[in-house]
């Protein structure tokens, strides 16, 4: 009987390491299974967003956008389902930056609210460094990068060659979007030349800027041979135009 014991004892020994390296091995299976579905909801969330969330870029000042799903609790039990898991985000909190979308499953009576955060960026000019009040600004000034539009609320420039000879009318620190409120390109108190057209006729002549204004602005100036005021629109940092 002893040496039928000894026997034995390996053999026990080894069933209930195989047994417990099994359980853990399918436990561990069963946890990965288990991440990698709601990892796969979670991309899907992503994905349904994406495609809700594109079609009214073309709409806003966004170039880029960046999706980030919060992860889903893994306590949660993701069922099978027989169909499709089905989406839906209310239309009109598309502009938000943070959404909550219900994932379903049409066959049963199972759902989740997955929620995702936002972010919608443009590349635009940026200053390269600080810059004093009154800078006539030129490429060496500025710099291109991806902001965020919650950022932005004035028009912002996409091009550095748009906001060549430009002056800064404060003082603005490194990296910080340059928009239209910012700058001026015919100041107030710029001596300027008023450009007009009457058919073929072309008429120049001199005046003073009573506002500030950049390109495309309507601003007052001041005719100075009749020093009469007009309103006229920025053509450049030295020219407006009249609608004669």
């Amino acid at each position: 009987m002893k040496i039928l014991k000894t026997l034995l004892t390996p053999v026990r020994l080894t069933f209930i390491l195989t047994a417990g390296f099994t359980l853990a091995h399918f436990n561990a299976i069963a946890q990965e299974k288990a991440e990698t579905a709601h990892e796969q909801l979670a991309r899907n969330v992503a994905e349904y967003l994406t495609r809700q969330l594109e079609p009214g870029q073309q709409n806003n000042l966004a170039d880029n956008l960046t999706i980030s799903v919060t992860p889903i609790d893994s306590r949660i039990n993701i069922p099978d389902c027989d169909v499709p898991f089905s989406f839906d985000v209310a239309s009109d909190t598309l502009h938000l930056s943070y959404l909550n979308v219900r994932v379903s499953c049409d066959t049963s009576n199972w759902y989740l609210f997955s929620s995702a955060k936002v972010t919608r960026t443009r590349t635009i000019v940026v200053t390269a460094s600080m810059i004093s009040p009154d800078t006539v600004l030129s490429a060496s000034h500025l710099t291109l990068a991806e902001v965020d539009i919650k950022q932005l609320r004035h028009t912002p420039f996409t091009s550095i060659e748009q906001l060549s000879g430009a002056r800064l009318k404060y003082r603005v620190r490194e990296g910080q979007p340059v928009q239209s409120n910012m700058l001026c390109f015919i100041c107030k108190g710029d001596k300027i030349t008023i450009s007009g057209q009457a058919g073929a006729v072309q008429v120049k002549t001199s005046g003073i800027a009573r506002q500030d204004g950049v390109i495309g602005d309507t601003i007052e100036v001041v005719n100075a041979s009749s020093n009469k005021s007009v309103i006229a629109e920025v053509a450049s940092t030295q020219e407006v135009i009249v609608n004669l």
